[in-house]
């Protein structure tokens, strides 16, 4: 006989309290085998897909797309025992299993590693005892208001399949209040774009244009409107002609909220200051030209400025070790660290990163660049593990990217410092005497005063600038 086992959101690590639920992987009825991933979830962090460490066949799922859950709430349910499948004729697979059991894997990215298998249904009228029970109830109460459950066999109802693989169009639409099933995508095969998402939210939005002169037909007279483009339109709708001074609200949740939580926590804490310099970058773009083989047979992949700005860094900070560092406050202690996790802000979709790569004071110049486009692309699709995400000891911040000169950064929470860098463009100079016509670009560097005084950070920035300026100079720490 079955038996019916609950698997909760488990401890993601990392200081991580709850997750959004971007996308289930699996629907009730399904087989699912230990340690699938069945469900995907968004934290302040990262996106994850979250492995089950039973295998048998869900008889429920609690929550919808875009539920934030809490670690330990229930995520689904699911039979273990003997249960017989749906197959085709002839097909003679396996059972779901003959014993409760499960791999007690609970940590995402600790499964087994066993193979995926072929999503599988199975019928309620299969299951015996607490599984069937179980799989009726989950599935009647399955549809949507409005929506009349699909019926095979037996009592079985699931709604029917969205064709979206990215998190971001399933965000974006979850944001807007739109329903994707009632997309046609275009897409191969169907499959909904953002494009076709942000299509549609434009029509939604001038829809009620059309509809202001009056009541629309059918509506009770002083009736509130109900079809409206997005939540802070029906907000405003709701609260009347005042709530137009309110504005839109927007929950800060999920890397948005994370991140707001840490740079308030950072004005709040540490005592900062800033220093900057302008420094004549032409000798190191030309450096970095031979090296990318401009003009000749170079191979390999090519040197970023990032990449050797990061390599600089960890130079500086050998010389200048009070900077890779955080401040013990119960205990009073500025705790120097060995090594340098250096990490480094990128802006994706889903909002600003700050990706970490580990021991950067052993890694030459190829492998920091090789393993911040790494990071890079993963920031960018949203696959990167929370664990790339913390440790970091000190943050580079290449802002020069949106455009801009200068600014003052925040430092990233508990670190000690944070360099900035702006964008490099020609300007008037003065050089061996004479004004011509130079690279320039301006560093700022935001320092925790409680680790050292302003002669220190003064170093540090000025080492770091005479390596920007003659990058010969860093022949010596190599």
């Amino acid at each position: 006989m079955a038996q019916v086992l609950e698997f909760k959101l488990p401890d993601l690590g990392e200081g991580l309290t709850e997750a959004e639920i971007v996308r289930w992987l699996v629907e009730v009825g399904d087989v699912v085998a230990i340690d699938q991933p069945v469900v995907e979830v968004e934290t302040a962090k990262a996106m994850v897909e979250v492995p089950c460490p039973y295998g048998g066949v869900v008889t429920a799922r609690f929550g919808d797309e875009g539920t934030e859950l809490p670690v330990g709430a229930p995520l689904l349910t699911v039979a273990v025992g003997s249960v017989e499948p749906v197959t085709g004729a002839g097909s003679g697979a396996a059972a779901a299993g003959a014993e409760p059991s499960g791999s007690g894997n609970v940590l995402v990215g600790y499964g087994t590693g066993a193979p995926p298998v072929r999503r599988r249904r199975v019928r309620p009228e299969r299951l015996s005892g607490p599984a069937a029970v179980a799989v009726a109830t989950a599935t009647s109460a399955s549809a949507a208001p409005g929506e009349v459950a699909v019926s095979g066999r037996g009592t079985e109802g699931v709604r029917g399949p969205v064709a979206v693989v990215s998190p971001l169009v399933r965000k974006l639409a979850r944001q807007n209040d739109l329903d994707l099933r009632q997309l046609a995508g275009s897409g191969p095969d169907g499959l909904i774009l953002r494009a076709d998402v942000e299509s549609a939210i434009r029509s939604a939005a001038a829809a009620p244009a059309t509809e202001s002169a009056g009541t629309p037909a059918g509506m009770p007279a002083g009736a509130p409107a109900v079809q409206t483009a997005t939540p802070a339109v029906r907000t405003a709708v709701a609260a009347g002609p005042s709530a137009r001074s309110v504005g839109e609200r927007i929950p800060l949740r999920g890397v948005r909220g994370a991140v707001a939580d840490k740079l308030a926590r950072s004005r709040r804490e540490i005592p900062d200051a800033t220093c900057w310099v302008d420094a004549d970058a032409t000798e190191l773009m030309a450096a970095r030209a031979a090296m990318n083989g401009a003009g000749g047979s170079g191979a390999g992949p090519k040197v970023s400025v990032l990449a050797l700005l990061a390599r600089i860094c960890t130079a500086a900070l050998a010389r200048y070790p009070e900077l890779n560092s955080t401040v013990d406050t119960e205990a009073r202690e500025i705790v120097r660290l060995p090594e340098v996790h250096l990490g480094f802000a990128a802006q994706t979709e889903r909002g600003l990163v700050v990706p970490v790569v580990r021991d950067a004071q052993g890694r030459n110049t190829e492998s920091i660049g090789a393993e911040i486009a790494r990071l890079t692309e993963a920031a960018r699709t949203g696959t990167l593990k929370p664990a790339e995400l913390t440790g970091g000891t000190f943050t580079l911040n290449n802002y020069g990217v949106f455009g801009v000169d200068g600014s003052t950064p925040i430092i990233n929470h508990p670190e000690a410092a944070m360099l900035g860098v702006g964008r490099i463009v020609p300007k008037p100079w003065v050089y061996e005497g004479e004004l011509a016509v130079r690279r320039v670009v301006q560093l700022s560097l935001t320092f925790d005063h409680r680790v050292c005084d302003g002669g220190t950070a003064g170093g540090f920035l000025r080492y770091v600038a005479d390596c920007v300026e003659q990058p010969a100079v860093l022949l010596r720490t190599l």
